[in-house]
This record gives C-alpha cells, structure tokens and sequence, in this order.
C-alpha cells in the first residue's frame, strides 16, 4: 500500500510539472496563427511595398509625346540608346523631317561623332509650323540651315534638373534658356519639351514642338 501510494504521489507531481509547459506550448501557438494576419495587416496599412512600386527615379523619358514612341525596334528607347543620336533620330518617325534637314546641312557624322551633347529636337509639326516657303528657303540655305540645326545642340549632356533654370551655350555659339520643372519645361520660353530625356549613345534628346531660332 505504501508503494502504491508513493507511487501516485510521484505521477502527481510529474502532472503538475508538466502543465505549466504545456499550457506555454498551446499559447505560442495560438500567438503564432493570430501574429500572421496582423502582420500583413500592417504592411498594408504601412503601404510596404517591393523595390517594382518604387516611384520613377527621373531618370526615365517624360513627355505627353513618349507615348507615340515605339515600344520595340530600333525607334524605341532601348533601340535608341544604342545608336548615336543622328541615327536614333532617324528611326522616329515624328523626326523625318529634322533628319532630312541634317542630311541636307551635311551634319549626320558631325553628330553621330559628338561626344555627350545634348539635342533639343523638333518635331514635324515644329517644322509644320514655319510657312513652308520659308521652310523651303532655310532647307536651300546649307549655311542658314547649319546654323539652325547647330542651334538645337549644346555640348555637354543636360538633366532635366538642369533645364528647371539654366542659360547653355549651343554649338552655333548662341544661347539657350530653359525653365521648368517637374515633366514640363520650355526653351526660350517658346518652345516646349513634349517628350524629354531620350538618351541616345552619346546624346541626351528633348523632343520639341517648335524651331528654335538663333538669336
């Protein structure tokens, strides 16, 4: 009787040692599948998100006029990074007329050769804006027409943080001003960027709606 009686008191208290642990197991448990959803709770109300929903880091093309780019070939903008500015150029269907009015001034080498410069380039409908006898004159007029076209060109690559108030020499010795900020900017305060930040090979392109004239 003494034996057996010890013997229950020994599985009694091995009971009771035992309960406190097995009462923490259950509870961590239940922590565990309730910390799950509060957990992803919080990241949606922190706005956690992956390194893909990153705001642009402006070093990406802006512009309204971004859109009509291709989005594949050799007139996108991967396409054109990759050739110099003369040749992406050529590859954009809204710039054919600037193009051929490079052709025409002989310029084609000057600015696939050029080493970081920076290209303000009209659209056909800048160039659809000059009355097109003059156009015809200026297109005559290799001399005239060089000193247009070298007008657009400044000699060093610009960001767009730099146009927000800047003053740039071009290659025809003239200056250019910029203002702006954000995705919209002007040039002498009459033409404005309509697709800006095109980086070519060796150039960074504006896309422009209206000619620039020497001053």
């Amino acid at each position: 009787m003494n034996s057996l009686k010890i013997r229950r008191t020994a599985l009694a208290v091995a009971a009771a040692a035992l309960l406190p642990f097995t009462l923490a197991a259950c509870s961590d448990s239940g922590d565990t599948k309730a910390a799950a959803p509060a957990a992803a709770g919080d990241e949606a109300k922190t706005g956690a998100s992956t390194p893909m929903d990153d705001p642009m880091t402006g070093d990406e093309p802006f512009g309204a006029a971004c859109a009509g780019v291709p989005k594949e070939g050799a007139g996108s903008f991967d396409g054109m990074a990759k050739d110099p500015v003369a040749t992406a150029a050529s590859n954009n269907p809204a710039l054919s007329t600037l193009v051929a009015a490079v052709k025409q001034a002989g310029l084609v080498d000057t600015l696939n050769n050029a080493k970081d410069i920076t290209v303000f380039a009209p659209t056909n409908d800048a160039f659809a804006k000059i009355p097109k006898a003059d156009l015809d004159k200026v297109l005559a007029d290799k001399e005239q027409l060089t000193k247009i076209l070298t007008y657009h060109v400044v000699g060093q690559k610009l960001t767009p943080q730099q146009l927000e108030n800047g003053s740039f020499e071009t290659l025809q010795k003239g200056m250019v001003t910029t203002s702006g900020s954000g995705e919209s900017y002007e040039v002498n305060d009459a033409s404005k960027v309509v697709c800006g930040n095109v980086k070519t090979a060796n150039a960074n392109v504006y896309i422009v709606d209206t000619v620039l004239m020497p001053k």
